[in-house]
């Protein structure tokens, strides 16, 4: 994507989009034409299988107000109880708080280049995968990675997070 054509991207797209180049990833975010809001819409759009969508789901930290994102496959629910183990008391996070915390929309928020850091874990899960994809800064975004890829970008841990 030329930078011109990236001028013309939401503000989210484009940090994102920048992020992943400072980085060295291989692959450009892409625009799709249509919302993929959820995993299931973004695996029609991609046309890949719906656990190979990296949704991210934020929670709050009760002990201090901060965001916890959990990064798990699309085709999975996060289990709350195993997710408070590892990181704290957990309450729900609306989407004032998602914006504020991430600087993205839900349904766009990417596992990097966060407003503010969040406490992040990604799901072991998505290891079934060679190839997966995450939301680029906004419900239209959205950039191709492998797992291993993934914990190399964000530095987080991967863990069991999911119910079973």
């Amino acid at each position: 994507m030329s930078e011109d054509d990236l001028s013309q991207r939401p503000e989210g797209f484009q940090r994102v989009a920048r992020a992943l180049a400072e980085r060295g990833h291989p692959h450009a975010p892409r625009w799709l034409e249509v919302s993929a809001r959820t995993s299931q819409e973004a695996a029609d759009a991609l046309g890949v299988q719906v656990g190979q969508i990296a949704k991210s789901v934020i929670f709050r930290r009760k002990a201090d107000e901060v965001a916890v994102l959990v990064v798990t496959s699309g085709d999975k629910r996060v289990d709350e109880k195993k997710v408070a183990a590892q990181v704290g008391s957990l309450g729900r996070s609306d989407a004032d708080f998602v914006k504020a915390r991430t600087g993205f929309t839900i349904g766009g928020v990417s596992p990097l280049a966060h407003a503010t850091p969040a406490v992040t874990l990604i799901d072991r899960e998505l290891f079934r995968f060679d190839e997966i994809w995450a939301a680029a800064g906004h419900p239209n975004g959205v950039f191709r990675l492998s797992p291993a890829q993934l914990e190399a970008l964000t530095g987080a841990p991967v863990a069991d997070v999911t119910q079973a």
